[in-house]
């Protein structure tokens, strides 16, 4: 079984009816007021997440955010514990991959729909990621590498994003993501 959707089913069986009305009502910018109305369980929001990419083992963000709105540190602590698991069984790879995002998030500000485009996400997608998050700049620099990522089918690397940046004359955020990947490597 998939760890994390055990993970999904634990904090859902944890949830009382009040503080799934609470999550029910954080999410109504992300769900329909139909499929909020028809949810009876922790599970059934977490699904209509997932099917959404809002939530997935490598986004965890918006449940902590969630968890803790809800100041269940109990349940933050059982999502610690699945992200550190991960964590130790994420290749060296992909842990090189995530430090990269983190460091271009940080870094590359307003000018990420030209990085979009270079590394070919089409314009379409970038329209429907400023919607998703408008008002949320990170947020959308995270959602456009994502995309990135998930479009290449995991041969998505550190190298090609390097060249991406440096193609759109971001070289000293191309130089933070080299060094910042090294150093990720090197622990």
């Amino acid at each position: 079984m998939d760890p994390f959707l055990v993970l999904l089913h634990s904090l859902s069986a944890k949830l009382a009816s009040e503080e799934l009305t609470q999550l029910k009502f954080l999410c109504q910018d992300r769900v329909g007021k139909r499929k909020l109305e028809r949810m009876q369980s922790g599970l059934d929001l977490f699904s209509v997440l997932l099917e959404q990419s809002a939530l997935s083992r490598e986004r965890t963000e918006l449940l902590r955010h969630l968890l803790s709105s809800l100041r269940r540190e109990d349940l933050l602590q059982l999502l610690d514990a699945f992200e550190a698991g991960a964590a130790a069984e994420t290749a060296p790879e992909q842990r090189e991959l995530h430090a990269a995002f983190d460091i271009v998030c940080t870094h590359v500000g307003r000018d990420w729909r030209r990085l979009a485009r270079r590394l070919q996400v089409s314009d379409a997608r970038i329209n429907a990621i400023e919607e998703r998050f408008p008002r949320n700049l990170p947020e959308q620099v995270r959602e456009m590498l994502r995309v990135w990522k998930d479009a290449r089918k995991g041969t998505a690397t550190v190298a090609q994003l390097v060249a991406a940046l440096r193609t759109c004359q971001m070289n000293l955020v191309a130089d933070f993501v080299e060094a910042g990947t090294k150093q990720a490597t090197d622990t």
